[in-house]
């Protein structure tokens, strides 16, 4: 059976003291499935759904805010893991997808951030990268993508390992092989007919459908929610009342990928295929916020509508808010359902997962780790020791508990496990961990193309970084928050307020006594979204008597706001 083989491939990553727990699970899994089971013979096809500036609140399983509509996503988050500490490779676009698609830091090739997709002279060292979908092809993998490519011409996504592709990240002309009903086609212009996310989801199912036979990999790389803003209106009807336009927008968008994954998710059930199917929900980065969240007009620049918390920070940060994303992994009968993994994963481990489960040998070049032996029990402990970032000035390291950054000069330590929302720079305090972490962080940047900390250091950059980290950090939001006249929020009428919460009481309030616990509040949930939530609960608790009665109904100020 394929998992047995599967399994044996992968003993050589596994310590001496969890032989025994692997060799208990093979036989486990040999006993429980039966030899007539043909879709176990083959290799699990993988599925990668990379979403587009989504902010770590903006799933529902995340449990941040009851605004979001995402429940296909949900109920694979349910089926499967919700990676509460869930990473990109990078803060921006073209860098955090040249990161997922090689299983390398895109550093390292010397893809640092979006202009470098200008220049020539880096993007050839990306074109000689062997990537995820040129790896499982060598597997006997049929390879697909379609949505945003954003790592060269559209016309030689072909080259780098992609069977079929649909270019398309907007409503305007794209670039395809094959059509919605799954033929080959001359390679030619895609125009119109439909939203480019409704569009690219339909190209996704006929392609399983053509290739249901054999393995496949699929690259789902949605536009959304990142600028322009252009949900249709059946989507932007789902988030009625009032809210910032912009956020309807991204709610709407986001809305527009989970059905598409739901569509997804249907096609592979009829044909008996979600039992052999990896997939993975991820997010390319954080939000971008522009720090004020500024409803402008329109759909262009600016904030995206999406959120990031409970964490700091946004999009070109190296703070939680750029690089903490959604990540959701599900294999049916595979890796347990109902998990909140905790441990730090990142990007990477998705060219590192797959090729290990096609069945292919480790491959030193692939920083990540096959993250399945983690998620099934086989294996204990956290699969990295540290995970790092380097984006132009900004470098990272994370640790553990420990998250330390550099800026230039500035110098940034935090305890993660008591601080995610990076509120308190502990420097001074630990200057030890510190030390320890610079030192770490500087011999990864050594192996880097252009080597170094600070080798990307510029003036300008420096300016526009320092003015971000000024704002999130190091109190400049505080201050011009308390320079700001007191006035009432925009997003909800206070008739609007009190309808959600009364919705929210009745959905938490499962045994209908008229009042909700803390617990019940928390409906089971862990990670990092326990401290937000437990707040709010203390809001919406008036009376401080440690529950949240029917008579209490009536929304605070702070209430409204949230809501």
């Amino acid at each position: 059976m394929y998992q047995v083989r599967y399994a044996f491939l992968t003993l050589r990553s596994v310590s001496a003291t969890d032989l025994l727990v692997v060799v208990a699970v093979l036989c486990v899994n040999f006993l429980c499935n039966t030899v007539g089971n043909a879709q176990s013979v083959r290799p699990p096809n993988v599925i990668v759904v990379y979403t587009d500036d989504h902010g770590y609140s903006d799933l529902g399983c995340q449990g941040v805010f009851d605004d979001v509509k995402t429940p296909h996503i949900d109920a694979l988050a349910a089926g499967g893991v919700r990676m509460a500490n869930g990473y990109c490779t990078a803060p921006q676009c073209v860098p955090s997808r040249g990161g997922l698609l090689s299983g390398q830091y895109q550093n390292r090739f010397g893809l640092e951030s979006n202009p470098d997709l200008q220049d020539a002279s880096v993007m050839k060292r990306f074109d000689a990268v062997t990537t995820l979908p040129e790896r499982l092809r060598k597997a006997g993998y049929t390879t697909g993508m379609a949505g945003k490519w954003h790592l060269g011409p559209d016309h030689q996504i072909t080259d780098h390992g992609f069977d079929q592709a649909f270019f398309k990240h907007s409503n305007a002309p794209g670039f395809w092989n094959m059509n919605l009903d799954g033929q080959s086609i001359e390679p030619t212009q895609q125009n119109g007919g439909g939203y480019h996310i409704d569009l690219i989801s339909d190209f996704a199912c006929a392609f399983i459908e053509r290739y249901q036979k054999q393995p496949f990999f699929f690259y789902l790389a949605c536009r959304a929610p990142h600028v322009p803003l252009d949900a249709p209106p059946k989507y932007l009807e789902r988030f009625p009342g009032e809210m910032p336009e912009r956020r309807r927008q991204a709610l709407a968008m986001i809305s527009a990928v989970d059905d598409g994954v739901g569509r997804i998710v249907q096609t592979l059930r009829e044909h008996g295929l979600e039992e052999n199917t990896l997939l993975l929900v991820i997010s390319d980065n954080g939000a971008p916020l522009k720090k004020t969240k500024a409803d402008e007009p329109g759909g262009g620049p600016g904030w995206d509508g999406s959120l990031n918390d409970p964490l700091n920070g946004e999009k070109g940060m190296l703070t939680e808010g750029g690089v903490h994303v959604p990540f959701v992994v599900h294999w049916k009968d595979t890796i347990p359902g109902g998990q909140v993994y905790t441990h730090p994963v990142i990007s990477l481990d998705v060219a590192a997962t797959a090729t290990a489960i096609a069945g292919l040998e480790p491959d030193p070049a692939l920083a990540g780790v096959n993250l399945v032996p983690y998620l099934n029990g086989a294996v204990t402990g956290a699969p990295h020791e540290s995970l790092y970032w380097r984006w132009l000035n900004q470098s990272a390291i994370r640790q553990g508990k420990w998250k330390y950054i550099e800026l230039d000069d500035r110098k940034y330590l935090f305890d993660l496990e008591t601080d995610l929302e990076e509120t308190t720079n502990v420097v001074a305090k630990h200057p030890d961990v510190a030390a320890s972490l610079h030192d770490a962080l500087a011999k990864w940047a050594d192996t880097l193309l252009a080597p170094g900390i600070g080798a990307l250091a510029s003036d300008g950059r420096s300016k526009v970084d320092g003015d971000y980290y000024d704002w999130y950090i190091d109190g400049k939001r505080d201050e011009a928050e308390k320079a700001m006249p007191a006035k009432k929020t925009p997003s909800r009428s206070k008739t609007e307020a009190k309808v959600t919460t009364r919705d929210l009481f009745t959905r938490r309030d499962v045994n209908k006594d008229g009042r909700v616990t803390l617990a019940e509040f928390l409906a089971g949930r862990t990670g990092p979204t326990v401290p937000v939530l437990t707040r709010r609960f203390a809001e919406l608790d008036q009376d401080r008597d440690g529950d949240w009665e029917s008579e209490e109904l009536e929304p605070t100020k702070s209430n409204a706001t949230r809501n």
